[in-house]
């Protein structure tokens, strides 16, 4: 159907009948009256008064005043209604970007990567999957901050994502776990209490920020947030050296018990991804949560209109201002 957007610029229609009705005729209408029958014969005059007065020139004069009222008013095609997949929950990922996320123990397609990398490869797809979800990003080293805010844009999130590198958030090897939930809860607290989650994913302990993890899993607790917890990092490999090789945990320094005790606390779970194929799991395990249904939105797409008026109304007067220049010749 067309619609209107400022339909009270229809008022505008009989502007040139009141004008012409209220204004007073000058004096060089009244002589111009005078000479019509003789105006051509003596050359005098303003010969432009009497193609005025034509009845078909009249007609393309209104009907381009009436285009261009038409084209002010905005005049536009609404199609049909198209329900918004909104049904989803408002996701919230906190990514760790500290230093120790470059040990390079997991392996995507016969090649060692680090852990950052395999977050990428994984967590990229988990995004993609996530239809009718608003998905935010934080990442978090020394500082936490706010890389993207939540939207249904998931395509800009994933892209972020990937944009993201190690030591982006200072050049410290230092992780605050503390503040990156405190920021999710407070950019989830306004939200309906149902539907906010966080996913947290670190390979360390909180050796940075203001809060404490326990205290900032409180607080979440306070404000409804579920905290789903994944701690990265293979148990074990191999490194060579000069004298032979010997067996290392490249994961000792992650805190698993605060971890968990942060899961638990805010209804969660914990997590543990050793390899690639574990993170993946994780990620389905995930996608596996109810959706919180929420009320549903309604998009008329729109198309505007006011072009067609305005070209008509454009190339009625080029016309009427060309046959006048033409006859007055």
């Amino acid at each position: 159907m067309i619609e209107l957007l400022w339909p009270w610029l229809l008022i505008l229609l009989p502007l040139p009948l009141l004008l012409r009705t209220l204004l007073p005729a000058s004096q060089q209408d009244r002589q111009a009256a005078l000479i019509v029958p003789f105006l051509d014969d003596f050359g005098q005059g303003d010969s432009r008064i009497v193609h005025l007065r034509q009845p078909w020139l009249l007609r393309l004069a209104a009907l381009a005043w009436l285009c261009l009222v038409v084209a002010a008013a905005r005049p536009q095609w609404l199609g049909e209604p198209l329900e918004l997949a909104v049904s989803g929950r408002d996701l919230m990922l906190a990514v760790d970007v500290s230093g120790s996320m470059d040990e390079e123990d997991f392996i995507i397609d016969d090649r060692r990567v680090d852990r950052l990398t395999a977050t990428k490869y994984v967590a990229g797809d988990f995004i993609e999957r996530r239809v009718g979800d608003r998905v935010g990003l934080i990442l978090f080293g020394t500082r936490a901050f706010l890389h993207v805010p939540l939207t249904f844009d998931r395509n800009t999130v994933k892209t972020l994502l990937y944009e993201a590198f190690i030591g982006i958030t200072d050049d410290q090897p230092q992780t605050s776990i503390g503040d990156a939930i405190g920021l999710a809860v407070k950019r989830l607290r306004q939200e309906a209490a149902n539907s906010r989650v966080l996913i947290l994913l670190t390979d360390g302990a909180n050796t940075a920020g203001e809060l404490t993890p326990l205290q900032a899993a409180d607080i979440a607790a306070q404000h409804q947030l579920k905290i789903y917890t994944i701690g990265m990092g293979a148990d074990e490999i191999v490194v060579r050296g000069l004298f032979g090789s010997r067996r290392v945990n490249p994961s000792a320094d992650l805190d698993e018990k605060t971890l968990k005790t942060i899961a638990d606390t805010t209804g969660g779970r914990y997590f543990r991804a050793r390899n690639t194929e574990e993170l993946e799991q994780i990620y389905a395990l995930l996608d596996l949560l109810e959706p919180v249904e929420k009320d549903k939105q309604h998009f008329r797409p729109r198309s505007e209109l006011f072009h067609w008026p305005l070209g008509l109304a454009l190339l009625l007067t080029g016309l009427m201002a060309g046959l006048r220049a033409r006859q007055t010749a």
